[in-house]
């Protein structure tokens, strides 16, 4: 699906050479739907997802940018205006300055590097504009690409979680700033 609008009409707070990141909008419910609507965005994440259960999320998304100033940011091919997906972060400790990273990328846009250049671009993004001194992330165990993808971005393993949406013990990694910088 391709957006209405232009990738020259939004105003992208962060962009890669290929991507560019905005705030999700009260306009941008459609977009939420394609994402998590899809089964196969969020067969490891908990899904399928009921639209009740995307119309929360997606207030919560919004609501951890009121809050936090943190969310799943949406993201958009700079070339062709198209949603990839999303990618960013929410709370994870906050009396120790730890959030948690998670991308979530249309089917379409596998296989092409956009998780990758995404996740280092937000990754370099929270840790040059916020006092955040880790960042934490997990998958299902049978997401061997975001496993992969982890390693690639310098995250270490350091235990299992239990993730209460797939009632799973999901491995778990921490990036520091140190590690990154």
């Amino acid at each position: 699906m391709y957006s209405t609008q232009s990738a020259n009409d939004f105003k992208y707070f962060l962009q890669t050479k290929r991507l560019g990141f905005r705030l999700w909008t009260e306009d941008d419910l459609h977009l939420a739907l394609d994402l998590w609507g899809d089964n196969a965005v969020t067969e490891l994440i908990g899904g399928p997802f009921t639209t009740e259960k995307i119309h929360e999320r997606f207030s919560h998304e919004m609501k951890n940018m009121r809050l936090y100033n943190l969310q799943y940011w949406p993201i958009f091919s700079l070339e062709t205006g198209e949603h990839i997906g999303c990618c960013g972060f929410r709370p994870y400790d906050k009396e120790k300055y730890i959030i948690e990273i998670g991308f979530h990328i249309r089917p379409k846009f596998w296989r092409q590097g956009f998780g990758r250049e995404a996740a280092d671009a937000v990754i370099s993004y929270a840790f040059c504009n916020s006092n955040v001194t880790k960042i934490f992330a997990g998958h299902h165990p049978k997401n061997v690409a975001s496993c992969r993808l982890l390693e690639q971005l310098g995250f270490q393993y350091t235990h299992y979680e239990y993730y209460p949406p797939t009632g799973l013990q999901h491995p778990s990694y921490i990036l520091t700033k140190e590690q990154h910088c």
